[in-house]
């Protein structure tokens, strides 16, 4: 196994190419559990968990199910000239088993936190439609990762997710206290911090892991 290949991925999702700040996908719970620390971090650690498994599961649905190679399960059982080639499912497909990972994950919470469940709101089921764990595993697939890049990424990049609402959470916590005008209270602070955090991102894009 390439350690360094694994650095580099887990680096590159955390910081270089952070689902938030890089790609733009997850705003949405990024804005509306960034308001408190433990909200922020408690979604954190449930998208990260989605996000890893999703990128498992998808990469054995997809190798074993959908993609044309001789490890096609379609292709032993029925004996078939060829493995049929069925990725133009992977969405579809995808979305299933994010769905399903993300009602477990939200009993999980019900049953252990109620009082975490609570404040996560309507931003828990929303995960489902959280286009930073589709977007994972349609780039697990893209890049061509195995499995345990693609558990590597996943992780990586729930990391990088948590990483950005606890900043921006703890922020936003301290403009309770600041005397911030009228006009900007709210979701106009709130996109311009997340703006400025991004910029202050880019800076890592000068790493050099090679």
């Amino acid at each position: 196994m390439d350690f360094q290949a694994l650095l580099i991925i887990a680096v590159g999702a955390i910081f270089l190419n952070n689902f938030v700040f890089s790609r733009i996908l997850g705003i949405c719970p990024y804005v509306g559990v960034s308001a408190q620390l433990d909200s922020a971090i408690g979604m954190g650690v449930a998208v990260t968990f989605v996000l890893s498994m999703a990128s498992m599961v998808a990469w054995v649905i997809y190798t074993y199910v959908l993609a044309p190679t001789t490890v096609n399960l379609f292709y032993h059982i029925f004996a078939l000239q060829a493995p049929p080639d069925l990725t133009f499912l992977n969405t579809i497909v995808f979305i299933l088993v994010i769905a399903a990972l993300v009602q477990f994950v939200e009993m999980v919470i019900q049953k252990t936190s109620p009082a975490l469940y609570k404040s996560l709101g309507i931003y828990l089921p929303l995960i489902t439609t959280n286009c930073a764990v589709l977007g994972v595993a349609l780039l697990n697939v893209n890049a061509q990762y195995d499995f345990i890049e693609s558990l590597v990424h996943g992780f990586a990049a729930g990391v990088g997710f948590t990483i950005a609402l606890v900043l921006m959470a703890g922020i936003r916590e301290k403009l309770e206290l600041a005397d911030v005008p009228q006009a900007m209270k709210g979701l106009p602070i709130t996109f311009v911090l997340a703006g400025l955090i991004a910029l202050a991102f880019l800076g890592f894009s000068g790493l050099k892991l090679m």
